[in-house]
């Protein structure tokens, strides 16, 4: 009997509490509804910031060059380096001895600076096992931002090793309506890898490559 006196006891002593506390329990309320509500806001931002990777990644699908693994490609690129690429105004643009190799990690492209219509010549080789990624080309936007371009994805397990090659030229879907939108500062970035980017220029003051189309498109 005294036990059950106790645990009678105990219990209107915890019920007296909760009607004499009124305020303590609606503060508690008031928290719980709080934290509930930031979880939900968090919640829906990283949804937000998914949403957006998801979205440039189905924005890029179209935009990649898929790396070719073709032996004659940079012959092909060294005969038309030998024999010189003509210019409107009737010079000669780079050759072979006129290369200047620029590295990060694995990756190496053949120049630092390229005339308005000039081929970009990426050489890849010696990735690690497993390692993959994509190669984002970033275009100049303006004097402080770049602009996506084009996407080259890489994986070691399906292609060790490739040649391969770009020309950055006018296009009015991505936005590029003349020549002054390629003049400039590009940028090779290598997603999914901790190698520093490359970067260089394209100069329209090194002249352009004969047969270019240079009409503007907007």
């Amino acid at each position: 009997m005294e036990n059950n006196k106790k645990i009678i006891t105990k219990s209107k002593v915890f019920r007296d509490f909760k009607k004499n506390n009124p305020m303590k329990t609606s503060s508690m309320i008031g928290v719980l509804v709080g934290l509930v509500f930031i979880m939900v806001i968090i919640g829906v931002i990283i949804t937000l910031n998914q949403e957006s990777d998801i979205a440039e990644v189905e924005d890029t699908i179209d935009k990649e060059i898929q790396p070719a693994d073709i032996p004659e490609v940079e012959k092909k690129y060294d005969e038309i380096l030998d024999d010189g690429e003509i210019l409107d105004d009737g010079e000669y643009i780079y050759k072979n001895n006129d290369r200047e190799w620029q590295t990060s990690g694995p990756f190496q492209i053949d120049r630092k600076e390229y005339a308005i219509g000039e081929k970009i010549f990426i050489r890849m080789g010696g990735l690690q096992i497993g390692e993959k990624g994509d190669i984002a080309v970033m275009r100049p936007h303006n004097d402080t931002h770049t602009k996506f371009y084009l996407s080259i994805p890489f994986d070691e397990t399906k292609n060790p090793t490739f040649n391969q090659y770009f020309e950055p030229s006018i296009s009015k879907i991505k936005g590029i309506c003349s020549i002054d939108d390629l003049d400039g500062t590009w940028f090779l970035v290598f997603r999914g890898t901790e190698y520093a980017n490359i970067q260089f220029d394209v100069n329209e003051k090194r002249g352009i490559v004969g047969g270019t189309n240079i009409e503007p498109v907007c």
